[in-house]
This record gives structure tokens, C-alpha cells and sequence, in this order.
């Protein structure tokens, strides 16, 4: 078996509405020999993963797939069922899969769900091995599997910290993205609503308090100015300085760096020289300046103040282990360590217990070695610190902390200015004020972990996750998102989300925009390309600024990667034509429906809208189907018998009625603007432009928009290369009459032909192409089109796409001449020359039709361009 092509479908997409893993597998021989003809397959794969009896399958029932397997089915479809269970074992729940077959034999396309998506990959590829070797009749050791996809997971997966604010937000619909690879830099929400974070510091989070909470000395002089407890202590650049210190203080001390995190570098209840010098220099190793505090007796605290709330409290206690008077230090610790709660960083509840050089000195300071034999029930500390990075434990005490103590904490948070903040504090207990006792607040940190919180060794976990979201969305309401609409068809895509953005920024709005060409944040031009897919949905929806997105999306993004969002407010379904067939895997007419229908099948049902052509048919047998939310349809025919039952349910439909655009709901009619008023309808000569502008306004009032503001919005988009560029950009050059217009299939050309008959009055000379992936026929009747077009035609090639150099033009160029022997045809393979030596050809009267790429160099080399007249011309 072979894999073809492997990729993460991270949106909606062709074969899901939640993201998927696509693989396009070539099973190869393994297409002649199904399953039952594989001796004992189910019974080896039971073996070896007994879960996967779960798998119901096609069938409904547990053992489903394994009933599939007996009776026989194809290689493809166990790598999918491989890939979806070995992505269970290693703790990621999915479920859904499907595996179909494609137009080449052998090929399969499988499908399955992902949470993570680089183990998601790295199962598909364990899958096909384990299948293979099933097969093969070889032995198959899931162990290392298993080893190799957990260290995936681990390399891949987000801190217990971030994944609780991140699965805290999903669970208010909040979308969350990641913004940088490696990191967990994250954005929560869309747009202006959007809030972003880091590990467990927000973007509320000051940067002055951050400075305070990084100095250890800043801290405790804020904290002891406002009558706080805090250790003494000074700030020491030497090492004849931290005995003087100590000296001052008494002893025990404590020495920890200046600036640090997580207990690193820090060390207590120092008691001699000796161990002075240590601790020194395991601070001095951190920071070039080292506290030396005198050490506060009690218990090691956390305190989590989130929003200026005291939202959870947790006792610490040191890596320790506590004698049964039989085992030695060192076996006790293997002990701990093979409890299942620990593991390694912050993979599970607990991490292991490492045995380093503060473990020595403790155990020395205690008297023992690692070969002691404890007494039942003495407790042998291994570390200085309680950190839970360290081994340490942890105990819930939320519910038991003092009014007091609860003050005094949410005073620290403000005093120091942090959102989210964990407080260090040494204290007998938390259940009586801190001045009837001995305690002392010893740091306080900025990104603190919340594993304690959430999962503590003992005591109740706390939802700590969810504190931070509804500390930066207070309104339970608000899920952080801005509307969405979202704009496919074969033709006519980008001229209706320009139109659309054009309109709602007439209505006030700040909008985003992606389409071919550009993505545009409030009608600048951030960035150039091809942005009808998901990239220019992640770069608008990114944008601060930003309250509505207006995106294009092409097949080509659908299938490669899916949607770039989850869910969208308006669904717009323009029409579906004969266009790319024949790529990825998309060879017919209803395929590519259902392609384009994800956009209509992804509007949110509760408060969503569909806008959907009524004059296309293939847009109402399949649109309709798929469609979720309320429907809007929009038809050059007001008597649509299609529209009956949707307006007597009081469905709004927008139509054309005596020559003008209007709203009908129920009975109600609206009227919007005059056709002949709408510059972009070219006096009505141009119908397709009057459906994407029934379109456009059917989104915008999807929106709320005011009729008044469509309608100031239809009359002030023109057709200028400005508004809506490479898109009927329409001119007079001296004399000479000039549509340029981006068209390269059939459907676009049948279009515009009803325009240009309108305009043209002598020659028609156009210059025209299309990429080379196009299929032979679509190429050849593409010519054809362009000889009813045209009189003159130069053929060019700009992306060959895989053919030979030439092809490309050669079917289109012999097409024009099968459909039409009387039109001149050449091929100039240069765009520049071919537009060149249609401009010389041309004359007064003429009428230049330009279906090019380079839009601006084509407005250029018109601009202050003189033609022959006719006079001139007899003159000679």
C-alpha cells in the first residue's frame, strides 16, 4: 500500500462537517484480495487491539467492523478504522471515518477524525503499516506504535494550563486558534471580539505588573509597603555578601535567584554554611543576583486569583516519600514513581520523582542516603521546593480559606496589577488570618500553572479554565465571534463578495475580505494572491479591527483543507456549472454540488441564513437539501412556481419586478433600486451582474442591514477596475469599446455574451486562455464559445499546469475554428504580446474583449492609447 497524498482538512469540508485527516491510499494488489480472503484477519486484529469491538460500522452494533472484515472488505477501509482507534489508545476520543473509492482503481480516498492533528497524520501512516502487515500474515508489535504516537502527542499537545481555557471556550462556542507553531500563543474569538493568551497570561495581563511578579525584590517591597506579610531578606551580588545576609537575618534562611519560575534555583530551611554555599550557587546559576530570606515556617500555599477573585487555594507539599519500615529511600521512590497518576512533565496528574542533587542534600540534612530503611510513617522529603514540576503534591483548600486570607490575596492581585496570578504563601493554615499566625506571601507569579487547581492529588478540582474565560468574555452571551458570510459558486464569486463588503462597509461596518486577488481589511490591501480559501478566512478573522468577514471560498480550498472556520452566518450559493472537473476526485456535475454545498451546509442553524439562485436548478435540488438556517432565494423571475410554498411561509425572495430589484416576504413587497440604476447591471445587459447584486443584498439584509443601505450600496459599485477589478471592467478608449473580465470556462463566457451583443456594435477582438488543467473538452469548448463571441481572437498560455508547453492554446485555438472556420485565430503564447497585437488591431468602433490575468498592465497599456479612426483608415 502507498500513500498518495496525506493532509489535514482542518474545516468543514467535502467529506465532513468537523475536520478531518484525508488520505489517498493505493491499496495495489491488496484491490483483488478483499478481507475474507485473508485467513483469520478479524481474529488478529482482535488480538491485538481488543477496543476495536466497539467499532459498530455500517452495521449499528458493537462488532460491526469486525463482522465487515469476516464477510470481506477492502485494505482502505481497515486503515481507517486502524487510524480512528490507534488515535483512542493514545487518548484522543474520535469515532468518525469513511473510505470510499475513486475513479482510478485501487485508489481510495479515507477519511477520518482528528483532535490533534500531527498524531492524527502520524496514526494514518502506524495504520497503513499495521494493515500491510495484517495482510502479510506478519506479527505486529503495537507497543512501540504506541510509543512513537505518544511522543507525537506530547511533542504536539498544549500545557494542562492552556488546554483548560482552550476546552473552556469550546464549551461556550468560543472558537480558539493557535497563532504561532510551537507555542501556545492562542486567540480566542474573531476579530474585535477576539482575546488572546499565552500559557496563562492575557492580553489584559500589564506588563508592569509582569515586571513586578519577575522580580522577587520589586515584589516584596510593593507587598511589605502595603502591610503585607513577606519574609525579610536581602538582595545579594556576592557570595561574601549572602553570608553576611544570613548572619543578619538568622538562621534557617532561604536563598532563591532575583527573576525565576517554578521553584528553579530555589532552596529552604538553610541551616549552615555549607549549605549556604549550595544554595547560593544553585540561585547564582539562575540569576546573577540571589535573595537571601529568613525562612518562614508553615506549610507551602498557592493561591489563584483570577480577575481579582480568589477562585481556588491548594496546600503543596514537597516530593516526599513515607517509610513502611521494610523498603528502602530508593525503592520507595520506584514505588511512587510507578503510581499511573505520574509521568513525565505534564502529561498526567503527577510527575515523576527525579533523584538530582537537592535530593541528596535533603535526604543528608535528615541524616539518611537512598539506601535508608524508613521507619513506618516518617516522611522523608526529597525536594526543597513544592512544585508540581518537581513531584510535588497537591491538596484542594479553596472551600477553607478565610475571609481574611481571601481579602488579603485578591488585595495582592490588584497591588501588583495581574489578572491572573498565583500567590506563593507560607502559612500554618489558610483558615484563620495570616496575622494571628506565622506566614509570609514569598513570591508571586505571573503564567501560573493551574495543573494544581484542576487536578489536584487530593480535594475537589476547580474549573479555573473557565474563571479565565468569563474573566475576558464577562458576557455570558458574547461567543467572540463576528458574522461570517461565506460566498461560493462556479462563477460570479468575487464580484458578489466585493459587492457585499461594499455594501455593509456602506452600512458603517469595518469588514475583512478574502477573494481571488486580495484579502482587504476596511478597503486596504493587506495581501495579494489567490485568497478565495482558507488562509484568507485565518488572516481576516485574525484582524483586531475587523467586525463582519466577507470570504470567497473555491472548490480548491474545500477540498485541499476545508473551511477556514467552523460555522458561518451566511451561506451565499451562487450557482454550479461545468467548471475543474476532473480534479480531485471531482468529476461530475453533482459532485461538484456537493463540493460547493459544505458552504450552505456550515451556516449555523439557530440565527443563519442561505442565499440560494432559484434559477439554478442544480442550486435548488442540491442547495436546498443542505442548506441549514432560513433560506433566502433570488430569481430573475418573479413568477417562480419553485417560490410559492417558500413565500406563502412568509420566506423573503428577491427578484426583479418591473425593471426594479425587490424584496417580496409573504405578500410584502420592498422595493430596493431600478435595475438601469445599478451600475454593475450595464442598463440590464448584464443579468448575471443583476443576480450577484440580489445576492449581495440578500446577505446584507441576512445581516440586518437597512434597505436604505443596500440600496446606497448597489448605486456606488461600479465596474472600474477600483471596485471591482479584472471583473467587467468596462471603458472607452478613443473610439475603441473594452470589457475586461477574468473569465476562463464556458458558464462565465455564456454569461458575458448577452453583455458584449449588447456593446459590441462592430469587430470584436479578444485575447483569451486558461490554465491548463482544465479537461480536453472543457478547453475545446471553451474555443467554441469564444468564436460566438468573437471575430478576432489571440489565443495565449500563461499556466500550462502540467501539459506540454502549447497544448494549452492549441485546443482552445482549434475549438474557435471548429465552431466558427470564418474567425481569425492566432496564438501568441506571451499574454503582454497577445494584448499588444489585439490593441494594434483594433480601430475605431472596435470592440476589445480582454480575458486576461495581468488586469492593470492591460488598463495601462489602454490608458492615452490613440486608434486609427475610420477616415484615416479609408485614407490609408
Amino acid at each position: 500500500m502507498r500513500i498518495l497524498e496525506h493532509r489535514a482538512l482542518r474545516g468543514p469540508n467535502y467529506y465532513s462537517r468537523y475536520k478531518a485527516i484525508y488520505m489517498r491510499l493505493a491499496i495495489d494488489e491488496l484491490e483483488n484480495r478483499p478481507s475474507d480472503q485473508v485467513p483469520g484477519i478479524a481474529a488478529k486484529l482482535l488480538s491485538l487491539i481488543p477496543s476495536i469491538n466497539e467499532h459498530r460500522c455500517s452495521v449499528g452494533e458493537p462488532g460491526g467492523f469486525l463482522q465487515r472484515l469476516r464477510e470481506g472488505t477492502w485494505a482502505g477501509h481497515l486503515v481507517e478504522h486502524l487510524a480512528i482507534e490507534l488515535q483512542n489508545l493514545v487518548g484522543f476520543s474520535v469515532g468518525y471515518g469513511k473510505t470510499v473509492d475513486s475513479y482510478d482503481p485501487g485508489i481510495y480516498s479515507v477519511v477520518y477524525r482528528y483532535r490533534d492533528e500531527a498524531t492524527g497524520l502520524a496514526a494514518g501512516e502506524a495504520a497503513v503499516e499495521i494493515a500491510q502487515k495484517l495482510y502479510d500474515s506478519e506479527d505486529v508489535d503495537l507497543g512501540p506504535t504506541i510509543d512513537r504516537l505518544k511522543e507525537v502527542r506530547d511533542a504536539n499537545a498544549l500545557g494542562p494550563s492552556t488546554g483548560s481555557i482552550i476546552n473552556a471556550a469550546k464549551a461556550r462556542n468560543i472558537p480558539a486558534y493557535n497563532l504561532t507553531e510551537g507555542t501556545s500563543y492562542t486567540q480566542l474569538g474573531h476579530g474585535v471580539k477576539q482575546r488572546r493568551f499565552q500559557a496563562t497570561v492575557t492580553d489584559s495581563s500589564g506588563i508592569i505588573g509582569f515586571s513586578i511578579a519577575d522580580s522577587k525584590e520589586w515584589t516584596k517591597q510593593i507587598l511589605d509597603d502595603a502591610g503585607i506579610p513577606v519574609p525579610r531578606g536581602q538582595a545579594c551580588y556576592s557570595w561574601e555578601e549572602a553570608q553576611s545576609a544570613a548572619d543578619w537575618l538568622g538562621w534557617p534562611v532561604v536563598t532563591k535567584p532575583l527573576s525565576g519560575n517554578h521553584g528553579r534555583g530555589v532552596t529552604t530551611n538553610i541551616n549552615s554554611l555549607e549549605d549556604l554555599k549550595a544554595g547560593y550557587e544553585a540561585g547564582y546559576a539562575k540569576h546573577e543576583t540571589v535573595l537571601v530570606e529568613r525562612y518562614t515556617k508553615g506549610e507551602d500555599h498557592r493561591i489563584l486569583v483570577i480577575g481579582g477573585k480568589l477562585v481556588a487555594a491548594a496546600r503543596r507539599r514537597a516530593a516526599h516519600v513515607t517509610g513502611d519500615g521494610t523498603n528502602t529511600i530508593q525503592q520507595l521512590i520506584d514505588s511512587e514513581n510507578a503510581d499511573p497518576r505520574r509521568g513525565v512533565g505534564h502529561e498526567n496528574l503527577l510527575t515523576q520523582i527525579h533523584v538530582d542533587a537537592q535530593t541528596h542534600r535533603m535526604l543528608e540534612q535528615a541524616g539518611h542516603t537512598l539506601d535508608t530503611v524508613l521507619p513506618k510513617g516518617e516522611i522523608a522529603y526529597l525536594k526543597s521546593t513544592a512544585n508540581l514540576s518537581t513531584g510535588g503534591t497537591a491538596t484542594d483548600l479553596t472551600d477553607e480559606v478565610h475571609p481574611e486570607v481571601r481579602f488579603t490575596m485578591e488585595r495582592v492581585a490588584r497591588l501588583v496589577g495581574l489578572d491572573v496570578i498565583g500567590i506563593d504563601l507560607l502559612a500554618e493554615n489558610l483558615f484563620v488570618p495570616l496575622d494571628q499566625q506565622s506566614a509570609g506571601i514569598v513570591e508571586v507569579n505571573a503564567g501560573p500553572g493551574f495543573r494544581m487547581h484542576m487536578s489536584p492529588t487530593h480535594g475537589t478540582p476547580r474549573p479555573v479554565g473557565e474563571h479565565v474565560v468569563d474573566m475576558l468574555f464577562p458576557d455570558p452571551t458574547n461567543n467572540g465571534r463576528i458574522p461570517i458570510t461565506a460566498i461560493t459558486g462556479t462563477n460570479g464569486k468575487t464580484t458578489t463578495t466585493r459587492l457585499t463588503m461594499h455594501i455593509l462597509r456602506q452600512a458603517g461596518h469595518s469588514v475583512g475580505m478574502g477573494c481571488t486577488g486580495t484579502v482587504e481589511i476596511d478597503n486596504h490591501v493587506i495581501l495579494r494572491g489567490d485568497y478565495s480559501g482558507p488562509a484568507a478566512a485565518q488572516a481576516v478573522l485574525r484582524e483586531p479591527t475587523v467586525e463582519h468577514a466577507v470570504l470567497e471560498v473555491a472548490r480548491g480550498g474545500i477540498m485541499r483543507r476545508g473551511l477556514g472556520f467552523d460555522e458561518c452566518d451566511v451561506g451565499v450559493l451562487l450557482n454550479i456549472a461545468s467548471d475543474h472537473l476532473g480534479e480531485n476526485d471531482i468529476h461530475t456535475l453533482d459532485e461538484l454540488a456537493r463540493c460547493k454545498t459544505v458552504v450552505v451546509d456550515s451556516v449555523k442553524k439557530e440565527g443563519g441564513y442561505c442565499v440560494l439562485n432559484a434559477d439554478d436548478p442544480l442550486v435548488m435540488e442540491h442547495g436546498t437539501y443542505w442548506a441549514r438556517g432560513e433560506i433566502i432565494y433570488f430569481t430573475m423571475n418573479p413568477d417562480n412556481p419553485a417560490l410559492a410554498e417558500h413565500l406563502s411561509n412568509h420566506g423573503m425572495v428577491l427578484t426583479v419586478k418591473n425593471g426594479k430589484i425587490v424584496l417580496l416576504k409573504g405578500k410584502v413587497t420592498v422595493e430596493i433600486v431600478e435595475v438601469n440604476d445599478v451600475p454593475i447591471a450595464f442598463e440590464g445587459h448584464a443579468p448575471f451582474n443583476v443576480q450577484n447584486a440580489m445576492a449581495a443584498a440578500a446577505a446584507a439584509i441576512s445581516h440586518g442591514v437597512e434597505i436604505d443601505d443596500v440600496r446606497a450600496g448597489l448605486l456606488t459599485f461600479h465596474p472600474t477596475p477600483a471596485q471591482m477589478p479584472g471583473r467587467t471592467n468596462y471603458f472607452e478608449a478613443d473610439g475603441v469599446k473594452c470589457l475586461i473580465d477574468y473569465g476562463h470556462n464556458v458558464p462565465a463566457l455564456e454569461a458575458l455574451e448577452h453583455l458584449v451583443n449588447g456593446l459590441a456594435t462592430k469587430r470584436r477582438i479578444g485575447v483569451a486562455t486558461a490554465p491548463g488543467n482544465r479537461r480536453d473538452e472543457d478547453l475545446w469548448a471553451l474555443g467554441g464559445q469564444l468564436a460566438s463571441m468573437c471575430d478576432v481572437l489571440y489565443v495565449y498560455e500563461t499556466d500550462a499546469r502540467g501539459r506540454k508547453t502549447g497544448e494549452t492554446a492549441k485546443l482552445i485555438h482549434r475549438g474557435a475554428t471548429h465552431a466558427d472556420s470564418s474567425i481569425q485565430v492566432e496564438t501568441i503564447m506571451s499574454e503582454q504580446d497577445a494584448v499588444a497585437k489585439a490593441i494594434a488591431e483594433a480601430q475605431e468602433g472596435d470592440f476589445l474583449l480582454l480575458f486576461v490575468d495581468d488586469i492593470e498592465g492591460a488598463t495601462e497599456r489602454l490608458k492615452g492609447r490613440r486608434f486609427p479612426t475610420q477616415a484615416e483608415i479609408a485614407q490609408g
